[in-house]
């Protein structure tokens, strides 16, 4: 659980010393619902090596713990136009009889499929009184942490950088104050991933999320 905080943190760090001390910086939190359309689920089978391969209709549970949550930073290098680095703790299921069928007895990247990305955000400022619309798009990794047990006993348990990932968001921000926001969006992402397994085994699947998302964020 620690791995994930701290790989944002320094990427965080990383990004506010390549930027002017007078951007503005908004930190943002949210929270939402998050579901997955199904994708292929394939590789080499643990143990045996062998080809498998399975359709996969993803689960989201977003209120399941760990809950689906996010967190943004973002500096503002322009009133319009800002650069941020972004964390998406996602999460996908494969429901029993589907997992099953391609032999494992679990499947699933709950704690959880974590999308890092750095972002560009474009924003429209006082057009519409105290609501700010804003879109963005950011390229990244994926950094999920792979629980999968095979039907032959073998288990991996633990954070995999798995592959590249990108993002997609529109939103609308509402100001509270000159420092406190609350805001709605939509946000897109995908990852494609590839695994390791116990004993010679793989896992590969590309995984698309779609969210509503509400926060609140704060500038300073």
């Amino acid at each position: 659980m620690r791995l994930i905080p701290s790989v944002f943190a320094s990427l965080t760090l990383l990004l506010s010393l390549s930027v002017p001390a007078s951007a503005q910086v908004e930190l943002s939190f949210y929270g939402g619902s998050q579901s997955s359309p199904h994708s292929r689920v394939s590789g080499q089978y643990p143990g045996t090596g062998a080809n498998y391969s399975g359709l996969i209709g993803w689960e989201g549970k977003s209120l399941a713990p760990p809950p689906y949550y996010g967190v943004r930073a973002t500096w503002w290098r322009r009133p319009d136009l800002g650069f941020g680095v972004e964390l998406t703790h996602a999460k996908v299921y494969a429901p029993a009889a589907e997992s099953n069928a391609i032999g494992f007895t679990d499947l699933e990247f709950t704690d959880g499929h974590n999308i890092i990305t750095f972002n560009i955000t474009k924003r429209w400022n006082d057009r519409f009184g105290s609501f700010t619309p804003y879109v963005g798009a950011g390229l990244g990794v994926a950094l999920p942490h792979v629980d999968v047990i095979s039907s032959n006993g073998h288990t991996s348990y633990g954070y995999q950088l798995t592959g590249p990932a990108a993002r997609l968001t529109a939103g609308i921000k509402y100001d509270l104050s000159d420092r406190w926001a609350l805001f709605s969006e939509y946000q897109f992402t995908y990852s494609s991933n590839t695994a390791k397994l116990p004993s010679g085994g793989t896992l590969n699947t590309d995984i698309i999320t779609n969210a509503i998302n509400v926060g609140v964020s704060f500038s300073f």
